[in-house]
């Protein structure tokens, strides 16, 4: 399977699950929306690993592998599920460690501090920094990319690297669409500023991913042995593509809208148009995941 102008629409993993060894899967969106998990896609990911597969979670979380695993437990998504996490947030750990002898500013909320646990970093003002980190809005449910304008300004002045912690640009929680550090950094680059991004859809992380399930499984694994699975175009799908690797795309996640499943079941013509006018394809698509 490769990626397709008109991908296959698939109503569960079950089908094609031989043809891979390995999957790496989204988890906001995927496994939860941020309020509930999906029981069927933790059903999913547990039959595939019993028939001796593997599966990495793939986030672009700003926050370590360790603190998603128990996010996860909260949302009781078993460990059944999956053999081990792969974050932004560890790809972001990653840059700031080479980075210790300089002074950092931070952009985001305090849940997302984790991120510099255990790291001697020293904090500072725009005007005192060497770089900045960005690991989401202060607050997603009121501020838009507007209210960052200023500080933007006073970066650019200076030409500070942006280290995007989650590249994303938009989540769902819940019913509700919120913005994400992604939608930041992008208006910094357009303003003219550097930008590295820590994520999906950048190839380090799918590295990262392959080099963790290799030493866990004692063997590399072929990328044509690799499905993506996730429910952002431009993030999960993009990266699949650019990486050489399938992908599903979950139907039921942040383009629910786009796709009309919010409205009743895929409808294949509808999906095939929409996907018409995507730079990136999936392999396949699904409503939800599931087995």
């Amino acid at each position: 399977m490769t990626a397709s102008a008109h991908p296959a629409l698939v109503e569960g993993l079950q089908p094609f699950a031989g043809r891979y060894d390995l999957v790496l899967c989204d988890v906001w969106g995927v496994l939860h929306n941020g309020i509930e998990a999906y029981e069927a896609a933790s059903e999913a990911l547990t039959r595939f690993r019993q028939r001796g597969g593997q599966v990495v979670l793939v986030s672009n979380a700003p926050r370590p592998g360790a603190a998603i695993m128990t996010q996860l437990d909260g949302f009781k998504v078993p460990r059944a599920a999956y053999d081990a996490v792969v974050t932004s947030g560890d790809l972001t750990r990653l840059a700031i460690q080479e980075r210790l002898d300089k002074v950092m500013h931070h952009i985001g909320p305090p849940r997302d501090m984790p991120v510099y646990e255990g790291l001697p970093v020293r904090f500072g003002s725009i005007a005192e920094a060497d770089y900045v980190v960005c690991t989401g809005f202060d607050n997603d449910e009121t501020e838009t990319v507007a209210d960052y304008r200023p500080r933007l300004e006073a970066m650019l002045e200076r030409g500070l690297l942006m280290v995007c912690a989650n590249p994303d640009l938009v989540v769902e929680r819940g019913p509700v669409i919120l913005p994400c550090a992604g939608a930041i950094a992008l208006a910094y680059e357009e303003m003219g500023g550097p930008a590295f991004y820590a994520g999906k859809p950048h190839g380090p992380v799918y590295d990262r991913a392959l080099s963790v399930a290799a030493e866990l499984s004692g063997r590399p694994v072929a990328k044509e042995r690799v499905l993506a699975i996730g429910d952002a175009i431009r993030t999960d799908i993009a990266g699949a593509m650019g990486f050489g690797i399938d992908s599903l795309l979950v139907a039921r996640g942040i383009h629910g809208e786009e796709l009309g499943v919010h409205h009743g079941p895929l409808v294949s013509q509808h999906v095939q148009d929409w996907i018409g006018r995507q730079s990136a394809k999936p392999t396949a698509i699904t409503d939800v995941l599931s087995w």
